[in-house]
C-alpha cells in the first residue's frame, strides 16, 4: 500500500504507520531471543538490532501489500 493514512485529522505516510507496528514486534523478539540465550551469539548486538528491524518492517510491509 503506497499512499497516506490520516491519523485523527493527520496524514501520514504509509511507511510511518508499517514502521511503528514493527517496533513492538523487534522488541518482543529481541526480548525472546534474550530470555532464551540466544542473543550471547552476537556479535555487534546495535547492527544486530537494526537489520532484525529492518528484516520485520520488510515482513510487514510485504504482509500488507
Amino acid at each position: 500500500m503506497i499512499g497516506e493514512a490520516s491519523l485523527l485529522g493527520l496524514y501520514v505516510p504509509w511507511v510511518m504507520v508499517l514502521a511503528l507496528c514493527a517496533l513492538p514486534v523487534t522488541w518482543l523478539l529481541r526480548r525472546l531471543l534474550a530470555v532464551t540465550g540466544l542473543y550471547r551469539w552476537v556479535w555487534r548486538p546495535a547492527l544486530f538490532d537494526m537489520a532484525l528491524y529492518l528484516l520485520v518492517l520488510f515482513a510487514i510491509s510485504r504482509a500488507t501489500s
